[in-house]
């Protein structure tokens, strides 16, 4: 298994300094920056847009130039319309619901169409059959271990038995997509999220909380190394 991949979620942090927060998290040993866009509508919350997106893009490098990508995440509905926005605004990754898409292929066509990559979000009580069919357009599978709209939640144990379906789907299809889970992983809970078969783990509270980036990060880490295969 590949080293993993740690994306601290924007909606723990402070917007009130929001650029200043992506470059600290970023020199603290972030790998992606998870972005999460909320319509009020599809979640019960509202958040940021393509606008925000784009004023973050600049501040999403190394202090060596490296561009850092931009994991978005919408849970909206509709989805198309706002991909191409997105993808202007320097979007690297775009993940939807398959619930708020009446069309799912199509919709990963078109994230794909413009150059970035695609994946799928599987909330809590979605069956994970729905990316039988469509293997062949996904890049990502978000498994969401809370249900979606609001940053803080406990996370679901019974998503473990699932992240470990989901990563056998994964290997069985010979594709390279990677599984991300998230909501509510922390320290205490990682090592047993990336044994069951993540290799990439969205951290909100766990990484802002407290101030020490670094430390955090390195904790998630270190925790996550006890855990790989």
């Amino acid at each position: 298994m590949t080293a993993i991949r740690i994306a601290p979620s924007l909606l723990s942090a402070d917007f009130a300094r929001l650029g200043e927060e992506v470059r600290a998290v970023i020199a603290a040993g972030a790998d992606l920056i998870h972005f999460d866009v909320m319509d009020n509508h599809y979640v019960p919350n509202l958040t940021v847009g393509p606008m925000v997106c784009q004023a973050i893009r600049p501040h999403c490098q190394t202090a060596d130039g490296r561009p850092v990508p931009i994991d978005v995440h919408l849970m909206v509905q509709p989805v198309d319309a706002l991909i191409p926005m997105f993808a202007e605004a320097g979007a690297s990754l775009i993940t939807f619901h398959p619930e708020a898409s009446l069309h799912v292929d199509r919709t990963l066509q078109l994230i794909r169409s413009l150059g970035m990559k695609a994946g799928l979000a599987l909330n809590p009580a979605t069956p994970l059959h729905l990316i039988d069919h469509v293997m062949d357009r996904l890049d990502l599978v978000l498994l969401m271990s809370v249900n979606p709209g609001f940053g803080g939640q406990a996370f679901i144990e019974s998503s473990l038995p699932k992240i470990e379906l989901l990563r056998k789907r994964i290997d069985a299809s010979g594709r390279d997509i990677w599984l991300e889970v998230d909501g509510g992983v922390n320290a205490r809970n990682i090592r047993r999220v990336v044994a069951a078969g993540a290799d990439t783990v969205v951290a909100g509270s766990a990484v802002f909380t407290g101030g020490d980036y670094r430390h955090s990060i390195a904790a998630l880490r270190d925790e996550a190394a006890g855990g790989k295969a």
